[in-house]
Parts: structure tokens; sequence; C-alpha cells
């Protein structure tokens, strides 16, 4: 019965470790962008958040540049040009990840294209503004 308690207690103290110091720091280091990490162009990547919206000037269409290393970790710091509605830049931000939000008056259909740093990224996204 000693025994039996001993054990309990060492797996709630294991838990309450793993809880709070292992897993935080793994998921830290997953997630964490690598400022001097090479970025691997294979790996980027553009994607649509929202890709419908009204040609009103005002709501708008949303992608996101994903900016990775060899390994698929974010890149931060890096410039991201986003071409095909006009021409806008950003830096990646910690996770490396850069977000426009676009906007039109023209009811039409615009294929976009990113590049980092100056070179392009072998994907498209296409977002639609509709009357």
């Amino acid at each position: 019965m000693i025994f039996g308690g001993i054990g309990l207690l060492v797996g709630i103290v294991l838990i309450i470790y793993l809880a709070g110091f292992v897993v935080p720091r793994a998921l830290t280091t997953l997630s964490r962008a690598n400022s001097v990490a090479k970025v691997s162009i294979k790996n980027s990547f553009l994607i649509g958040e929202k890709i419908m919206a009204k040609a009103d000037g005002v709501e708008k269409c949303i992608v996101n540049v994903f900016v990775l290393d060899a390994d698929g970790k974010g890149v931060v710091g890096k410039q991201v040009q986003l071409s095909g509605l006009g021409s806008f830049s950003k830096v990646s931000d910690n996770l490396g990840k850069a977000s426009f939000e676009l906007t039109s008056t023209i009811a039409k259909q615009y294929e976009l294209t990113a590049s980092v740093n100056g070179v392009l990224l072998g994907n498209t996204v296409t977002v639609t503004f509709r009357n």
C-alpha cells in the first residue's frame, strides 16, 4: 500500500514536470523561427487564407507567405514580395510568415506570385474579387 502511494506521487510529479517544462520547450523549439537559417525556396510557399472578396475596395482577400528553411522551420526577417495585384512587400515575422491583406475595386481574378529576397516561389494563389 505504501508503494502504491509513492508510485502515484512519482507519477504526479512526472506529469507536472512534463507539462510544465518539457512540452513547452519542445513546442517553442519546433515553432520558433530562425533568423540565421538559409531559406529553402522548395519548402517555402504561399497560400490563400481568404481568396474571395467583394470588389468594393474594403473587403479583403488574405494571402500568407511562409518562408521556411530546409527543416521546415520558419525563417524570420526575410523580405517577401507579393505580385499580381500591384506589388507589395513585407518582412517575415517570428514564425516565418508574411500576411498580405488585399482589396480591389475591379471585379476580376488575380494570379499572385511571391518571391523571397528576389527568388520566385514555385506556387501561385488566385484571388477573386466579385461584384
